[in-house]
């Protein structure tokens, strides 16, 4: 691990921070790495207001949006919305149905299959709203390439209505309307949305023309924060206040789908960390294993015993997802040994049979093994379908964008993309792909960093620093979980791997007379670093343990030496 040291901030402005809020100098350098230096953007940060959600109306097209949405519901029109099998688009079509349903009953849904129909807006799910006397879809989370499927629904007689996030290509489809912030004439005030955020914005652009308040809408923001969390967007501006309104109406009145999926789970409070390992994978499961309605179902099921049954459902796809995740990892490992491709810049794999559904998960994986951009092929009709994920600082969405001429189609983020191509342009696309990375990454980047924001002492980890350290939260990009390191280290002599293949460490370090606990997830081999009263330097995050009712801080480390 490449350990880097955030730079320290302008030392008057922390102080001056630090005296305006009552807070030590960490805190104070905390927040002004995070741009944070006056009081009023202190209040903003710590006390996320309503007041700050944007008007939807900033955005373009949402006044055609809404007027098209009303016309149909007004004109008795059958409207089908339309979302990814992934947890933003499931969240999406739930969280826009949902609301909706409340204005019409010809409200219908659609998922389109992984397997049958693959990513985005599809022939078939035009054909089968032409088939059903659809006249208006409202797709979520997809839509900003589909350039000939929008118009082949015009030629149907059916209008589009495109709520998306993804970035845009040259052309922007002939919709009616076309809800992007990332379009570069949309001067919406915030672009990191998710699709499920841009769902949003289009139900509160509707609750306005119904007389309601940002209030009325608020119990939707549990779907929100969950598409945030997995979704890996940006957790500042108005994400944050989003994700931390979200966030309180999980932990206070969850919906009844929400209720049967954490029916097991004995956590009082729910962070976001919780619900990107809980519930979206929970969610993502019904996509990769069965089908994406059975999420939608289970999040808009209001019958309690109902969404237990469906929940029970959700869990067998779960574990399911996790034995096929798990063999075809290490199927995928042992072919990069087996082809001797340790050394590469890229990762490339590909086995016909493995299950599309978890491709995505096996490529994060092998990131972690390899930490390299990382591409996992399949099989999919006559087709290679494959899953991008990539490591920090490099745009694997740009590499593919320079490896086009090999690809049908693509589409995705800077860490995270999908693609497909025909078989026979695999061999020469892994080769352009391995060319294209290696010309263009910084080899550090191919070293997993850990950015420290701060180098503190054990005595200054109070109740006091952490109470107030909490209210850092929600976090996610952007706005990290603060990483704290220490020197001169030793363990008390309690030091001991744990778990399943001792594969963690767990230890009780020492510095001046203050001793306390730690945890390290996969850091059992450094075991043999902290014995025999070795002194050492740990890079950690501060939260909570709590162990038979009694709770105490401990260090959650990240790694150490």
């Amino acid at each position: 691990m490449r350990w880097t040291l955030q730079p320290k901030p302008d030392i008057s402005t922390v102080e001056n921070l630090a005296k305006i809020l009552n807070v030590d100098t960490i805190i104070a350098s905390l927040l002004v790495q995070r741009g944070i230096t006056t009081f009023d953007l202190a209040k903003k940060f710590f006390r996320p207001s309503l007041e700050d959600i944007h008007d939807p109306f900033l955005m373009k097209d949402m006044d055609k949006a809404t007027a098209r949405i009303l016309k149909a519901i007004t004109g008795g029109e059958n409207i089908m919305v339309y979302g990814d099998y992934d947890v933003d688009g499931t969240t999406s079509v739930a969280l826009l149905s949902s609301y909706l349903k409340t204005l019409s009953h010809q409200i219908a849904t659609y998922i389109p299959d992984r397997y049958n129909e693959g990513y985005g807006i599809s022939y078939t799910g035009i054909d089968y709203a032409h088939d059903n006397d659809i006249s208006l879809i409202v797709a979520l989370d997809c839509g900003i390439k589909a350039i000939e499927k929008i118009a082949y629904a015009k030629e149907k007689g059916i209008d589009f209505i495109i709520c998306d996030h993804h970035r845009p290509g040259d052309k922007i489809p002939n919709a009616v309307a076309v809800l992007d912030p990332k379009r570069k004439d949309c001067e919406y005030p915030y672009k990191e949305l998710c699709g499920c955020g841009v769902g949003f914005k289009l139900i509160q652009g509707l609750a306005i023309y119904q007389n309601q308040t940002i209030e009325d809408v608020l119990p939707y923001l549990d779907l929100v924060a969950t598409a945030i969390g997995a979704d890996i967007v940006p957790i500042t501006g108005e994400n944050r206040v989003l994700a931390y309104y979200g966030l309180q109406v999980i932990n206070t009145s969850p919906r009844i789908g929400f209720r049967a999926m954490l029916s097991e789970v004995k956590k009082k409070t729910l962070t976001i960390t919780d619900l990107v390992f809980i519930i979206a994978p929970r969610i993502n499961a019904a996509g990769r294993m069965k089908h994406g309605l059975h999420a939608v179902n289970l999040l808009t099921e209001e019958n309690l015993d109902i969404a237990l049954q469906y929940a029970a459902e959700i869990e067998l796809y779960n574990s399911n997802r996790k034995e096929a995740d798990k063999n075809i990892t290490q199927e995928a490992l042992g072919q990069i040994l087996q082809n001797k491709e340790e050394d590469r810049y890229t990762t490339v794999v590909y086995e016909e049979n493995w299950h599309k559904g978890v491709i995505g998960i096996v490529a994060s994986r092998l990131t972690e093994t390899y930490y390299r951009p990382t591409l996992v092929f399949t099989k999919s009709g006559s087709k290679l379908a494959a899953s991008a994920r990539s490591v920090k600082g490099f745009d694997v969405y740009n590499a593919l964008e320079a490896c086009s001429e090999y690809i049908e189609q693509f589409g995705g983020h800077k860490y995270a993309a999908g693609l497909t191509l025909e078989e026979k342009q695999y061999l020469p696309f892994k080769q352009k792909f391995e060319e294209v990375v290696s010309a263009t990454i910084d080899k550090k980047m191919l070293i997993p960093e850990i950015s420290i924001d701060a180098s503190i002492e054990l005595n200054q980890i109070t109740p006091k620093f952490y109470r107030i350290l909490k209210q850092f939260a929600p976090y996610g990009p952007g706005n990290m979980a603060p990483v704290f390191m220490t020197e001169g280290l030793n363990d008390t002599g309690y030091g001991k791997c744990v778990g399943a293949d001792e594969k963690h460490l767990k230890c009780r370090v020492q510095k001046n007379e203050t001793a306390i606990g730690a945890i390290g997830f996969n850091l059992g081999p450094k075991y043999n670093s902290i014995t025999e009263g070795q002194y050492f330097k740990a890079a950690y995050t501060i939260d909570e343990n709590e162990w038979n009712g009694e709770v105490s801080l401990q260090l959650k480390l990240k790694d150490i030496n």
